[in-house]
Parts: C-alpha cells; structure tokens; sequence
C-alpha cells in the first residue's frame, strides 16, 4: 500500500479490530516491512491518536483503553450488521424507525462516497424487518444477496434445509424480506426453472455471478411470502369451516397458516346477528396442534377433511372430558 494516508487509515483500522497487534503482524497485512509501521504508528500519535507500546516477545501496539478514536471505517459488510443490529434495538425499546435512519446516516457518513452509495442501494433492497436476533444470517451474505438483488445480478449459493440437506444452488433473486422473524430470499432456482423461497440464515455462503436478468416482478414481498407459506406443499390439506369473525379467526390461524374465504351466506341459513361461515384452508406437515388451536377458536367449527383431524379431536376431547369429571377424586 504505497499511499501513506490510506495506509495510516488501514493502520488505525486494524488496531481497532484486535486488543493488540505485533509488529510483524501488522507489517504483513500493510504489505510494508516493519520500520514503515514504526513510522505510520509515530504518524498516528502525531494526529491525535492514543497508541500504546506494548513490550515483550509478544509486543507490538494497541489503542489505549477509553479513549475515542477517530475517523472510524466502515466495510460493507459492517454496515449490513449495524442495520441488522439497530432493527433489533428498535423493536426491543420501541423506538421509531427515525432513530435507525438518523444512526444509519451518521455510519454512512464515515464511509467513501462511492461505498455509501452503495450501501444505500443494498439497504434499499432490503425489505425491513425485525426477525429474530438468534436468527441472523452472515452480514456477508446478506450483502451479497442485497446488491444482487439490486442490481440483478445471478448468485451461486450452498444453501442447507431444514434437514439438513446441503446442496448448491444457481438462484436469480427477487428480493430479500422480513417475515415472523426471520429473513427470506424470493429467488428463481435456474435448474428447476421455479420461483423458491430460501431461508437466508441457511444460505452458508454466497458468490456473485457476472450474469445478469430480468426479474418478473418488484416491489413488496412479503404478500408473496404469506401467499408461498400458505400453499406449502405439505403432507396434509385441511379444510375448516368456521363460524366467527376473520379479525377472530385471524388471532389464530394468520394469512401465513390458512387460506380464509367467506362461505356464500345462501348455503349457510344463519341469523343476521350470527357470526359469518368462513372456510379455512390450512396446508401442514402435522396435525398434532390443531385440535388446540380449534379449541382456542372457541366457536362452531365443523372439520371438512380430513377424517383423520376428526379422529385427533375426539381423542382430544376425551381426555378433556376424562380430566373434567369427577371421577378418580
């Protein structure tokens, strides 16, 4: 690194990433030999900067404790972080989406133009969120997915199910969002030639490909989310009819769960002060939590399909009348 002030920053950069850096360590990331560190070191001193010598086999340099330094820098990566970082502060404290904006600006400001820009670009294509901080996928790997979906450009990725089937995808992505938690990518999967949903956290590594296309669709992706959740391919379809309010049916079974439609008052003779019929289709893998979520419902539910479900309630309900009664007292 020939230029001294870039060098001096990248100096300063490293000795704020790591309690201590040696001589030789810091010679072989700047690429100089060790007395242009000595002479970078005594440059930063000369700016302000608090650097302690530390001696012994093991010397080197480090930042004094307590002391602010800067300018700070920031990599792309870094940025995706903070922001995945501050969505969680907000959601925790409740404050409003103003004070991430005012921090986001403020870190933008400590970085190149070119790079905030293209920071900018990538957080755009971010749909924002709060998803769950043990939940939170590689900040390198969001960027990647972000500025692929920015600028449309196809990614190979190593991508792991839920099973824990590994496997290598060629993806051209639609757009990143937040759902319940967690992060998803909409992507056309090249060799199946199907529009996919990914798991981001599950996505171990991403690399961006030269070749670009052009995506079907843009915008909001969370509706697409909710609609894909909903008519999953599961092992069970179950169909409901449910006499309540959707605001009520809604409190337990969200758009991501079932499919709600009104059933045509003709077919259902009811007075007007009565609830209205829905019917819900919920497509799931098992069929062990629905009989307490029909409890939960607590209204007229009557089970179309499959027999299956009905067996599970009966014994459902024989045990709740079994712990009802008064007998064994």
């Amino acid at each position: 690194m020939a230029d001294p002030t870039a060098r001096t920053l990248q100096l300063l950069e490293l000795l704020q990433s790591s309690p201590q850096r040696t001589v030789a360590e810091l010679a072989e990331r700047l690429g100089v030999d060790e007395r242009t560190v000595r002479r970078d070191v005594a440059r930063l001193i000369e700016l302000g900067v608090h650097v302690e010598s530390v001696r012994g086999r093991y010397g080197g340099y480090r930042l004094a404790p307590g002391r602010r330094v800067l300018p700070i820098r920031f990599s792309g990566e870094e940025v995706v972080a903070v922001y995945l970082g501050l969505a969680h502060s907000r959601t925790a404290s409740g404050e409003p989406e103003i004070a991430v904006e005012t921090a986001m600006s403020k870190i933008k400001r400590a970085m190149r133009p070119d790079d905030a820009e293209r920071i900018d670009a990538v957080l755009g294509a971010m749909t924002p969120g709060a998803p769950h901080p043990n939940l939170d996928p590689d900040p390198a790997v969001m960027l990647v997915l972000a500025e692929a979906v920015n600028f449309r450009r196809a990614v190979d990725v190593r991508y792991r199910s839920g099973e824990g089937v590994a496997s290598r995808r060629k993806v051209q992505p639609y757009s990143l969002a937040a759902y319940a938690g967690r992060w998803y990518l909409v992507a056309l999967d090249t060799a199946k030639r199907e529009e996919r949903t990914f798991r981001v956290d599950r996505i171990r590594t991403a690399r961006s490909l030269p070749e670009t296309f052009d995506a079907p669709w843009q915008g909001d992706a969370a509706p697409r989310l909710v609609e894909r959740f909903a008519a999953a391919d599961y092992r069970w379809r179950v169909v409901l009819r449910v006499r309540a309010t959707e605001d009520h049916i809604r409190a337990h079974l969200p758009p991501s769960v079932a499919r709600l439609e009104p059933v045509d008052p003709g077919m259902e003779a009811a007075c007007e002060s009565d609830p209205p019929w829905h019917r819900a289709e919920i497509h799931a893998e098992s069929l062990h939590w629905l009989p307490a979520v029909i409890a939960a419902l607590d209204c007229e539910v009557v089970i179309d399909r499959p027999d299956e479900l009905r067996d599970r309630v009966k014994t459902a309900a024989m045990r709740m009348l079994r712990a009802a009664s008064d007998e064994g007292r």
